[in-house]
């Protein structure tokens, strides 16, 4: 073989071998390299969001159903992120793939179990994106807040279109957790009325510190029984596994603080409600007591999913729901970018949170109307002078 051969042999070889460690590095780094391309890369000060929603307005929400009688509770549902990143802090109302998930993953997975026991509310807002999730610069934490803004509009016009005596459910996933959170703290912990007709907060995959609940939500314990109303139900959930979601849940994730702000969640411990055991425990629920999950992916509002039983036991310890992996590929997790920051297309524990939230709701029916029985509160006492004594001219006194 003559030496041009081989030089051109160990070119080639050469050339392949840089291809490789290239694609290597791209596999090895390709959440970094996704990061990259979510940045918007201006400052959020100096950025114009997207126009906001008009919630007098049917367009303003994804769903916005009609009751069927007075008693009827009703449920203010706010979806997970959706909205990656790129262009934008805060997503586009209109954004069409943002917009697709939401109505074929998120309301017949997330949503419908709530639906199940009352009219179901799901605002449209402006999301912050994934990536502002991705890290915690002060960028992506304003962009936190500026759609938890649009959060609080929505619940405000939410309030004003059911009256004052409904039963209300309260339920979010991910940033749509963090919001129903903050909801808790600003406008349903100080509200005596409101709380009375809450049925149950659910908090789901975003953590909820429990220094909450010795501060601004004293009114609004933790779920702590199966039969516990006007309470908060919440988990974050993980495989033993699963160290990079661990560690975001754990350490890295951020949550409201008894003074309003947003900070770590690392050593203010976590609230866990096992939903096999509908209950706050660290005890362990075997794969016999799972009620089932689902993948309901593309059906439609009408359309009952069939649940899948038996396929993972769960734990609570630290704070983290451990849960084991499903028996059942359809709830298996997809190998995404970024996989650890995202809500998989299907409910792991679909018919757990429906039977749940359906106890709780006929509970709190029995509840309201023993109470409407009893005498109102007698108001506050009345200060009484005494009359005078006032002689009259025979000397008599009366």
């Amino acid at each position: 073989m003559s030496p041009t051969v081989i030089a051109r042999h160990v070119f080639l070889f050469a050339c392949l071998a840089f291809a490789a460690l290239l694609i290597l590095a791209g596999w090895v780094l390709r959440d970094q390299v996704y990061r990259t391309f979510q940045d918007p890369g201006v400052p959020f000060q100096t950025y114009t969001p997207p126009p906001g929603a008009d919630y007098g307005d049917e367009a303003g929400w994804y769903v916005r159903e009609a009751f069927s009688d007075e008693d009827e509770p009703a449920v203010f549902f706010v979806h997970p992120t959706t909205y990656s990143g790129g262009a934008n802090w805060n997503g586009q109302l209109d954004k069409p793939r943002s917009v697709e998930m939401v109505r074929s993953v998120v309301l017949p997975n997330y949503a419908a179990p709530f639906a199940n026991s009352g009219a179901l509310f799901a605002p449209r807002y402006r999301q912050a994106s994934l990536y502002a999730f991705m890290n915690n610069r002060e960028d992506s934490v304003r962009a936190r807040l500026f759609a938890y803004a649009d959060i609080q509009r929505a619940f405000d016009a939410f309030t004003a279109q059911i009256g004052d005596t409904r039963p209300i459910i309260l339920a979010g996933y991910g940033q749509g957790g963090l919001d129903v959170l903050g909801l808790l703290i600003d406008r349903v912990s100080a509200d005596e009325e409101l709380t009375a007709r809450l049925v149950a907060a659910y908090v789901i995959e975003s953590p909820v510190p429990l220094d909450l609940f010795t501060g601004p939500l004293q009114s609004l314990p933790p779920c702590t029984t199966p039969e516990a109303v006007r309470c908060v139900y919440g988990f974050s959930s993980a495989m033993a596994s699963e160290e990079g979601r661990l560690h975001i849940l754990t350490e890295r994730a951020m949550s409201w603080t008894p003074d309003g702000g947003l900070d770590f969640v690392d050593g203010r411990g976590l609230l866990c409600v096992n939903p096999l055991l509908s209950a706050v425990s660290n005890d362990y629920a075997s794969a016999r007591q799972h009620r089932g999950g689902v993948a309901a992916e593309g059906l439609g509002a009408d359309v009952v999913p069939a649940p899948i039983p038996a396929q993972t036991g769960a734990q609570c310890a630290d704070g983290v729901l451990f849960f084991e992996q499903p028996r059942s590929r359809a709830l298996h997790r997809p190998r995404r970018l970024v996989e650890d920051y995202r809500l998989p297309p299907f409910n792991l524990f679909y018919e757990d949170i429906r039977f749940d939230v359906t106890r709780r709701s006929f509970n709190l029916a029995a509840i309201l109307q023993d109470e409407r029985q009893w005498a109102p509160p007698l108001g506050a006492p009345e200060a009484i002078e005494d009359a005078p004594v006032i002689a009259i001219p025979d000397g008599r006194r009366y």
